[in-house]
């Protein structure tokens, strides 16, 4: 079953009311894929969905948002306080690249990125097929080290390790966070994986 409509539309009034965000957000139909989007640049209406699974903005109060429900969420910045980013990286979109396409549009130097890794799933819970860690390890031979084989043949993979290595590739090394899990922590988080039905969290940045 999915969401209905009407209670998304109150939830993300609720978010934007509690969050005390200058303006609409610019809400995300995610695909997995590695397109960003530019809230300081759209030409659509802010509550309409844009395919994408990252936002940048350089401007004031125009809000990025993703969201997420056992995938990772990124929060990006420049330590002058004058760029930022929000990231859907679920491992399709974090294997092709997501992250490094949503860095191109920094004028900052990598030093100068900070990254805050949201709630996701964690390395003890997040099972995945040999596809999965092929998908990594193919092109970033280091990525195996985000991956425990299982006794069924399966792996447990590190989504957290994933998002550090490949930023560390960037030259990013400001990264904090990512000492949740959504599936173990169920008291404070949804996770589809564990629950199985529709629901989803929200991370959002902007500049005031």
């Amino acid at each position: 079953m999915g969401d209905v409509p009407s209670l998304v539309a109150q939830n993300r009034q609720h978010f934007k009311t509690q969050a005390c965000m200058p303006t609409e957000p610019l809400w995300l139909q995610q695909v997995h894929g590695i397109v960003v989007a530019r809230p300081d640049l759209a030409k659509v209406a802010a509550a309409t969905a844009v395919v994408a699974d990252a936002a940048y903005s350089c401007a004031r109060e125009k809000v990025c948002v993703v969201m997420t429900a056992d995938c990772l969420p990124l929060l990006v910045c420049d330590k002058a306080g004058r760029e930022v980013a929000a990231i859907h990286a679920g491992w399709r979109g974090l294997a092709a690249g997501v992250i490094e396409q949503t860095i191109m549009h920094f004028k900052a130097k990598p030093a100068d990125i900070m990254v805050w890794l949201g709630p996701a799933i964690g390395p003890q819970s997040f099972e995945v097929g040999a596809e999965v860690r092929a998908a990594f390890v193919s092109r970033h031979p280091a990525t195996a080290a985000a991956f425990k084989v299982q006794a069924n043949g399966k792996y447990l993979a590190d989504i957290y390790l994933l998002a550090r290595l490949r930023l560390a590739v960037q030259g990013i090394t400001a990264i904090y966070g990512g000492n949740y899990c959504t599936y173990q922590q169920a008291e404070h988080f949804f996770s589809y994986r564990r629950d199985g039905q529709t629901g989803r969290m929200a991370s959002a940045i902007w500049l005031d």
